[in-house]
């Protein structure tokens, strides 16, 4: 009887596993995020504490409840809906009405991720499809901004944060006066130079102790909590990367063409949403490209719609609706910058 053939087997690729999983790489993005949330309750007192846990309950029940309702295993494990929702937090108002912050987390959950299958399948970053939602269903709330290190942030709420549904927020302007805030007129540096042409010093908005969203104005904080994830591997640093190089050049030429009207690019780096969509938003492993030459062209391409809307747009702010744009490119960038495959000609490949 002849010996028997050695057994051979074959597997497709990748032969090689990593130990990193879907719930693993979502927890250190949620360990990255807790800095500014840190940061921004010392900034902006008890009001932005109760923005967060809102913000992230209303996600965590909404994911719950339409895995429920489709009859799947809960998939509130995987952290990403807690990403979510902390995302959605930072980019709102710290005084904004919790009531609104629950229907934005609905909808970031809903509309954003789970109408188009859950984690995984979404076209658009999730936590800003319920920012955009929030600002053209209430867009008066969502610019009311507070002063950032108010006397007693840490013993009363900002008046608006109680809001009744659909009743309208209290001024803050008596808020304002009582907490004894000098000098601070209800809009962030970004609008004053916008509307004001009043360009504000580069020591508190890198730093980040200047009127904003609940957790964009730390730039030097949110830097940092990027390079964690970068050194990790946990996030793609060539697009943020190439998202701030690009505004930085194209808000030097703006400045360049006329410094009385448009800022100085330092100030366009520091100043707005910048910084956390640049690391955090912008950088979401669905929604964006993954050929090399891809990531380098969204991140250019979503820093330039950025400094185009703030400096000829009616807005003083244009990262969202850059990143948003740029999520729905990113196919089209994929599909135009595949690698060339070895051995076959570019002109020749068929589909």
């Amino acid at each position: 009887m002849p010996p028997l053939a050695p057994e051979i087997e074959l597997r497709t690729s990748p032969h090689f596993h990593s130990n990193r999983s879907v719930e693993m790489i979502m927890r250190n993005v949620v360990y990255a995020l807790l800095p500014l949330c840190a940061f921004s309750v010392w900034n902006f007192g008890l009001s932005a504490l109760a923005l967060i846990l809102v913000s992230v309950l209303s996600c965590l029940v909404t994911e719950h409840l339409f895995c429920w309702l489709s009859r799947r295993k809960s998939s509130l494990g995987d952290w990403s809906v807690t990403i979510t929702g902390i995302l959605l937090a930072l980019t709102l108002p710290p005084g904004f009405p919790l009531w609104m912050v629950a229907v934005g987390g609905f909808v970031s959950v809903g509309l954003g991720k789970m109408a188009f299958g859950g984690l995984g399948f979404n076209v658009f970053n999730p936590a800003l499809v319920g920012r955009a939602f929030l600002q053209a269903c209430f867009p008066t709330a969502i610019t009311a901004y507070s002063p950032a290190l108010a006397k007693n942030r840490f013993t009363e709420f900002i008046p608006t944060t109680f809001t009744p549904p659909f009743l309208q927020p209290p001024p803050l302007a008596d808020w304002i006066e009582r907490v004894r805030v000098d000098a601070f007129s209800g809009a962030t540096p970004l609008m004053q130079q916008k509307f004001d042409k009043v360009t504000a010093d580069w020591q508190p908005l890198f730093f980040g102790t200047v009127s904003g969203s609940a957790g964009e104005t730390p730039a030097l904080l949110i830097l940092l909590c990027g390079a964690y994830l970068a050194a990790r591997n946990f996030m793609d640093w060539r697009i943020a990367f190439s998202m701030l190089a690009s505004a930085f050049v194209s808000g030097a030429a703006f400045h360049f063409l006329n410094p009385a009207v448009y800022p100085h690019p330092w100030f366009v780096l520091l100043s707005g949403g910048l910084m956390l969509g640049a690391v955090f938003m912008a950088t979401d492993m669905v929604a964006s490209p993954v050929t090399p030459t891809g990531v380098w062209i969204y991140g250019a391409l979503m820093g330039l719609i950025t400094v185009v809307i703030r400096n000829l747009g009616g807005l003083p702010e244009g990262v969202m609706y850059a990143i948003l744009l740029g999520n729905a490119v990113s196919p089209l960038i994929d599909n135009l910058t595949q690698p060339r495959v070895y051995g076959v000609h570019p002109r020749r490949r068929t589909a």
